[in-house]
């Protein structure tokens, strides 16, 4: 008898002893009881991603705005600044074009990866507990969600064992791409989006189907449209968190379906009319809501025409797919050097979990599902070595599938070594179906063996907690609102020195007053390169140099004339209206005696000398 059947007698039991009307709510907490009691190992599972995510992120706690991510502490700052501009949208600032940095001219926010679905949603929290809090959320949230959302993926859409659905999940959340990914591009790892849409295309395959319902023969129509409206509706939401990632979902699923296809011809010749038709109506509805965006992405103010990374440099070397990443257990800094950064450990999936994919797929490559999944993984694979083939940081004579590519709009812009980030569930696909067989076996040596090896395969590259180190504070003229004495909100503030993209640093100060007001210069992608191509940053106004010069090197320069009537017209062409030097500061007193010979004498307010210029 199931716990259900068991519910309702105890409620018909009642009933009778009672002779009134059942009590609504004993009548809820029976059915919470009873959903607990069939769902209790999922959220027994999904509170184990929670953990796992919080443990690795647990650096940055308790108090994330003192606390950065030590490996890529420049992107942090960046997505903090992001997430404090995408939280305007409370105070009704919708324009996709951000007067809040680079200023006079703004930072197109389309053409920059700025996850602003993400800020939006978040807003409440970036305005109550500050961006630092957001972003520490956002980083722990990504790993456990896409985690979570694969398993449910796998358990309803495959219908496998939950252990084995637990192990492929894991891979896909926190995989070595994932964790590495995790140090400051939130846009890459809000990977949770990715598993609804295969589920709809999944639907949309099973609504077109003529033979999907033995009661009653033909299409679903009313599911074609349902599933289109909501692949519609998905792929919207994901273009306002991450292009990349969905760009890198498409591709993957064009091949895989079409190998899918070629290994069940006639299931693909009985659904095609249906999806094709279902997918049109995706596009059009998806097209319609994206037309403006994706124009001013493009064609809009400060929008680039090229893709801002060579594929020269970001490519996956051969030697890297053996290795172990340095952010696992198993790992060795050695192996660092065989990709860019910590940031893209992408292809480091170790020896140990190759050797049981292969052999994983060996065993099931009858199944349509394993064929698909491994033809994909084979071409994300070929795609993400770059234009060409590099081994252990050689070059070879051979040209990778990217080469051809290289010169198409749009998609050349993609960065090769993360074309790496789809073979993460298409493996996890894999090893779920062979662990699944294996649980089902009548043999119990082959019900032990099976999942032990695929645990034992990944244990090499299960994650250590992401590295994190301490962060000097706002200054208290920032966090105490004393820049309002200084400048209106909206108003432009010159902090010295200006932002770069190596040394964004006072972007912080922006993010800390939920972006009130506009920084000159700054870390953003726009349009400064010779042509009008992609660059990172724009280029320096005289003064923001020289001041430049002064932090590197404290010497206090003979201030001319020239450079004071120079100062004059930077600050004009800003549109500024104060000059910020912050106790702080690297050779604080050389700048200050630099600014006062630039701009007067100074006014000291909390803990930060001002000079108002406009």
């Amino acid at each position: 008898m199931t716990s259900t059947a068991r519910a309702a007698q105890d409620a018909d039991s009642g009933q009778a002893t009672t002779g009134t009307d059942p009590d609504q709510n004993g009548s809820r907490r029976g059915r919470w009881a009873v959903a607990f009691r069939r769902h209790r190992t999922d959220l027994a599972i999904g509170l184990f991603f929670l953990l796992l995510a919080g443990w690795l992120t647990a650096g940055m706690w308790p108090d994330p705005g003192a606390r950065v991510l030590s490996l890529n502490p420049e992107d942090q700052a960046l997505y903090e600044w992001f997430l404090a501009v995408d939280s305007r949208v409370l105070h009704g600032d919708f324009a996709l074009l951000s007067d809040r940095l680079n200023a006079p001219t703004g930072v197109n926010l389309m053409a920059n990866t700025t996850v602003i679905a993400l800020g939006m949603l978040f807003a409440p929290i970036t305005l109550v507990a500050g961006a630092p809090a957001t972003f520490a959320l956002l980083v722990a949230g990504n790993l456990a969600g896409t985690a979570i959302a694969w398993y449910l993926l796998f358990t309803r859409m495959l219908g496998v064992r939950r252990l084995a659905a637990a192990l492929g999940a894991g891979l896909c959340g926190f995989g070595p791409g994932m964790l590495s990914q995790s140090n400051s591009h939130l846009h890459m790892t809000a990977q949770w989006l990715v598993p609804v849409l295969v589920w709809l295309v999944v639907r949309l395959v099973r609504a077109a189907d003529p033979q999907g319902r033995p009661d009653r023969p033909g299409v679903d129509r009313r599911r074609v449209v349902t599933s289109a409206v909501g692949l519609a509706a998905t792929v919207s939401v994901q273009v306002f968190i991450g292009e990349e990632v969905l760009f890198l979902t498409a591709v993957a699923m064009i091949i895989l379906s079409l190998a899918y296809a070629a290994a069940n011809r006639s299931l693909a010749r009985r659904v095609l009319p249906g999806f094709l038709a279902g997918m049109l109506l995706a596009v059009a509805l998806a097209g319609a809501v994206l037309a403006y965006p994706l124009w001013f992405q493009f064609a809009g103010p400060q929008s680039v025409p090229n893709g801002m990374f060579s594929p020269y440099y970001f490519y996956a070397d051969l030697a890297s797919w053996p290795a172990i990443s340095p952010l696992s257990i198993a790992g060795s800094a050695g192996a660092a050097q065989l990709t860019t950064g910590a940031a893209e450990y992408n292809t480091f999936l170790g020896w140990p979990l190759l050797l049981a994919t292969v052999v994983a797929a060996g065993w099931l490559i009858r199944r349509p599902i394993v064929i698909a999944c491994v033809a994909a993984g084979l071409g994300m694979a070929a795609l993400s070595l770059g234009p060409t083939v590099v081994v252990n940081r050689e070059p070879t004579d051979l040209s990778g599938p990217y080469a051809l590519l290289l010169g198409v709009p749009v998609v050349d812009g993609a960065l090769p070594m993360r074309f790496a980030l789809a073979l993460l569930p298409l493996i996890a696909t894999v090893l779920v179906l062979a662990v699944d067989r294996g649980l089902a076996a009548d043999r119990t040596q082959v019900r032990i063996l099976v999942p032990v090896a695929a645990a034992l395969a990944l244990l090499p590259i299960f994650p250590t907690q992401m590295a994190t180190a301490a962060r000097p504070p706002v200054p208290e003229f920032i966090t105490a609102g004393h820049w309002r004495d200084c400048v209106e909100p909206g108003g432009v503030l010159v902090p010295v020195p200006l932002p770069t993209p190596k040394e964004p640093w006072p972007m912080r100060w922006a993010a800390a007053a939920d972006a009130s007001f506009s920084l000159p210069e700054g870390f953003f992608i726009g349009p400064y390169a010779a042509g009008g191509k992609a660059s990172m940053g724009t280029y320096k106004q005289p003064t923001s140099q020289l001041l430049t010069d002064v932090t590197t090197s404290g010497a206090v320069p003979a201030v001319s004339a020239e450079q004071r009537e120079q100062a004059q017209r930077d600050v004009r062409f800003w549109k500024a209206s104060c000059v910020v030097l912050s106790d702080d500061a690297v050779h604080a007193e050389s700048l200050r005696i630099t600014l006062e010979a630039l701009f007067g004498p100074s006014t000291r307010i909390a803990d930060a000398w001002t000079w108002r210029v406009g």
